[in-house]
């Protein structure tokens, strides 16, 4: 019985089979029809069944199959046993390949979103191609702050706006509060692992925090969120934003100047190993890296401070040279994005970059105003401040800063539509009680009045307070802003009344350049004027006023 069953088995296995129907279309194409070999039984009689069973599917002629054509121009066998490749020969593959190649499409389609999305992920920042960095905020509150301060809800806002005008994409933000910092990583361990998980769920780059953090801080914080996540502080944003928006070489400097004195205690995270020189022939252990690394960049510090002093000298020339034709000189400060440049531009033409944005410009610029009344004065502007200013920055920046305590008028620009103006405020006044301006005389304006709640109201306030209110944008209030320019302006001018010879025009010519003219009478051997001018040219007039009672 045995040897009849293995001979069935060879007939069966003998006889040709019939061909599928992609076969017969393709005399070039042979077909190799998928064996599904059935599972050995245990018992005699059913292995003979198995066998009658193959021999009648091989008898039976097979039913046909039919094509997908899938995206890549390959035939594919519906049922998962069969595919045609491009040269027309039919190749073997298994069902669990013919799974795995829909997959490995997906995982490339995958992979050319992934790559597109890095692609969008570049920004155009003045002229330079900024990658968007994901990034996490994260603020501390103490609760003995003072209560005139920034809100911590407010202040990541402004940490937001910071982080677009880098560049940067902020996906989430958090806060925490707290009695005192934690000197080791500034906040609790149960925010830290907080954070963690959304570095891990939002694919997180980087994390700023609100505040200045130590170097040990900083250190500990990359420990504790991976290698792969860069962890910095408020400081070094605003750094990193003046970097991007120094347009001149004297703004260069004192960026380049800053970043410097911020990395120097810093440095030691930027080393793991603090290896040590051998000495040479000498027994013992050299001098380590980091030390080596600090000597070198307090040498390029010192070398900074040389050339802003030379800076400094350089803009203390053109002062003088501008004392000698002694023209007013208007310096708007405010906080960043109260609308300075944007004033500028209205009352000059200049075409100073204004934008909605903090820091938008951060060179100062300054442009001749020429009022209805002949009076011209220069009107200057300076960088914004902001709260939390690095220190450093403000010492870096003295030389530009300068150019403030040297104004005959400081404008103190508002944006009274934000929320927080008052606080603002007090920023701008705690930055300019630093540059020892106090002897300066000062003139508050209100901008932004149309974006203002209730403009009637506030314009109401303003006048209680003797301030002026403007709308730089749509030029209202202009005006009334010009004219309490030229009343300051007098304030701070000496009355003079001078008899000046024809000979002489090119003193007549300055008295109406840069002062306020009351009374001129034209006499037989020179000009009677009555006016108020510059402190520095009425010390120039000293001798024609002694002569005003010889021609009356």
């Amino acid at each position: 019985m045995r040897a009849a069953c293995f001979s069935l088995f060879f007939t069966a296995a003998s006889l040709p089979l019939p061909s599928t129907s992609t076969a017969a279309s393709s005399p070039r194409c042979q077909s190799h029809a998928s064996y599904r070999w059935s599972q050995p039984r245990h018992r005699r009689g059913g292995v003979v069944r198995a066998l009658d069973e193959r021999l009648l599917e091989a008898l039976t002629p097979a039913p046909a199959e039919t094509e997908v054509e899938d995206e890549s121009g390959v035939g594919e066998i519906e049922d998962g046993g069969e595919r045609e490749g491009r040269d027309g020969v039919a190749n073997i593959v298994g069902p669990s390949e013919a799974h795995e190649q829909p997959k490995s499409r997906r995982r490339q389609q995958q992979e050319e979103e992934d790559a597109a999305a890095e692609r969008t992920r570049f920004k155009l920042i003045n002229g330079k191609e900024i990658f968007q960095e994901k990034t996490y905020l994260v603020g501390v509150e103490c609760k003995k702050a003072a209560s005139d301060n920034f809100s911590i809800e407010e202040s990541l806002k402004e940490l937001e706006q910071l982080a677009d005008t880098a560049g940067l994409m902020v996906l989430g933000s958090t806060y925490q509060k707290l009695s005192s910092p934690n000197p080791r990583t500034y906040i609790g361990s149960g925010k830290v692992a907080e954070i963690r998980s959304a570095v891990q769920a939002l694919d997180i780059e980087t994390i700023i925090f609100d505040d200045e953090l130590s170097a040990g801080q900083l250190r500990n914080l990359e420990k504790s969120f991976g290698g792969g996540v860069r962890v910095c502080d408020r400081t070094a944003l605003i750094l990193d934003i003046f970097n991007q928006r120094a347009a001149t070489h004297e703004a260069a400097l004192q960026v380049t100047l800053a970043q410097m004195e911020y990395q120097l205690p810093r440095l030691t995270k930027l080393w793991t190993h603090l290896e040590r020189q051998s000495g040479g022939q000498v027994k013992g252990m050299g001098e380590k890296q980091i030390e080596v690394d600090k000597r070198i960049l307090r040498t390029q510090i010192s070398t900074l401070r040389k050339e802003l002093e030379s800076v400094r000298k350089h803009r203390k020339l053109y002062r003088n040279r501008r004392r000698s034709v002694p023209i007013p000189v208007v310096s708007l400060v405010g906080y960043t994005n109260a609308g300075k440049s944007t004033l500028l531009n209205r009352l000059t033409g200049a075409d100073v970059l204004a934008e909605d944005k903090l820091f938008a410009t951060l060179d100062p610029t300054t442009r001749r105003v020429l009022m209805k009344s002949g009076t011209e004065f220069l009107l200057t502007d300076t960088v914004g401040f902001i709260q939390k200013l690095p220190t450093m920055l403000v010492a870096a920046f003295r030389a530009t800063l300068e150019e403030i305590s040297e104004s005959s008028i400081i404008v103190h620009l508002v944006d009274i539509s934000h929320a927080l103006a008052q606080q603002q405020i007090g920023a701008v006044d705690k930055v300019l009680k630093e540059l020892d301006i106090d002897s300066v005389p000062k003139l508050v304006v209100w901008n932004k009045i149309d974006n203002a709640n209730n403009p009637l109201r506030v314009k109401e306030e303003a006048e209680k307070q003797g301030i002026i209110c403007i709308s730089a944008m749509n030029g209202d209030g202009l005006e009334e802003f010009c004219n309490a320019i030229q009343a300051k302006l007098k304030d701070s001018m000496v009355p003079i009344e001078a008899f000046v010879p024809y000979d002489k025009g090119d003193l007549l010519n300055d008295i109406h350049k840069v002062g306020m003219v009351e009374k001129t009478e034209y006499m037989e051997n020179g000009t009677l004027i009555k006016a108020h001018v510059p402190l520095p040219l009425a010390r120039l007039l000293t001798p024609l006023r002694q002569q005003v009672a010889a021609p009356l």
